[in-house]
């Protein structure tokens, strides 16, 4: 390869919806809103799981993570996109773009690795109630939280490691609404055939088998159910475990729609597909962190009362 006539790049283009500029103000709106949500409903969850003693246990101990990863996984991306919608300059430094990446990996890794130890203490909780106080302990729970932390960590700072070190010599333009990853890799001007096993290895260790956690822990969870004579019981059983279950299949059914769909060919409605990509890959970007604050309010009787507390004693103290 002849690299005197190439130029490192130094930026990236972020072409987001560019040429769709009716659409970029509206999204504008609707992302703008959006973010103001995730920041109200998922800090309102922060706020109860630390402040209600009766939400002290390990599941609101992870709702409170997941929480706060939502918060951190958005505020990566948006405040930037939110941005480059408006603006006519919607560039981004390599290192900005370096940043981007590895927080953004690292927020979705450690969503999925927690996701499953969530689904793990919903099988003990049901499946084992006797003693679900002995394995979901204190020594138990906050360590499988940290894990799920440094694993998304660790997996971002490899990815990331091996993708800056990559020449970008060829294309500067992103055909996303931020730093993708996968979307910088295709950039570059150099074998990345190791770039993509690093992905396939990683993508089986910290989304599949979080995925296989999950199914084995709810085929379990709904065999125990269904053994469960009263129709009653079975509502409680499964109300403990709905909105997770909801959250799962949310954030799951994005990913595969994103990732494992048939590749479509160049036709004349190119554009129209290409927009229709970015509009799904938003609805996993900003809509799966709205929708979690409000599936676990709406479907947790603890929840609620605890909002209510809250928002009484706020009020009467005044």
């Amino acid at each position: 390869m002849e690299w005197e006539n190439q130029t490192i790049l130094v930026e990236f283009f972020l072409k987001g919806l560019s040429g769709h500029p009716r659409l970029e103000l509206l999204f504008f709106v609707l992302i703008f809103l959006m973010y103001v949500v995730i920041l109200l409903g998922n800090g309102t969850l922060i706020l109860i799981s630390i402040l209600d003693l009766h939400l002290h246990t390990p599941m609101y101990f992870f709702l409170g993570n997941l929480s706060f990863l939502d918060i951190c996984y958005t505020t990566t991306s948006i405040p930037s996109t939110l941005v480059s919608l408006l603006s006519e300059r919607k560039t981004i430094s390599l290192s900005g773009c370096t940043v981007q990446m590895f927080l953004g990996l690292a927020m979705g890794t450690t969503e999925c690795v927690l996701l499953g130890m969530m689904a793990f203490d919903r099988y003990v909780a049901i499946c084992n109630p006797l003693r679900y106080p002995t394995i979901m302990s204190k020594d138990a729970y906050v360590p499988m939280a940290v894990g799920s932390w440094f694993a998304g960590i660790v997996n971002s700072a490899v990815q990331t490691t091996f993708v800056v070190q990559l020449p970008f010599c060829r294309n500067n333009v992103i055909n996303h609404f931020s730093c993708e990853i996968l979307a910088v890799v295709k950039m570059a001007c150099a074998d990345i055939s190791g770039n993509e096993f690093i992905m396939l290895v990683a993508t089986i260790l910290f989304t599949l088998m979080p995925l296989l956690l999950i199914i084995i822990s709810y085929s379990l969870i709904i065999s125990s159910i269904l053994k469960i004579h009263s129709s009653e019981g079975r509502s409680k059983a499964f109300s403990t475990c709905s909105a997770h279950l909801t959250v799962v299949i949310i954030f799951y059914g994005t990913i595969l729609s994103m990732y494992m769909k048939p590749k479509s060919k160049e036709t004349f409605n190119s554009g129209d597909l290409d927009a229709t990509n970015k509009i799904i890959s938003m609805f996993y970007g900003v809509m799966t962190p709205m929708m979690n604050p409000l599936i676990y309010s709406l479907r947790n009787k603890d929840v609620k009362e605890a909002v209510k507390h809250l928002l009484n004693r706020r009020f009467f103290s005044k």
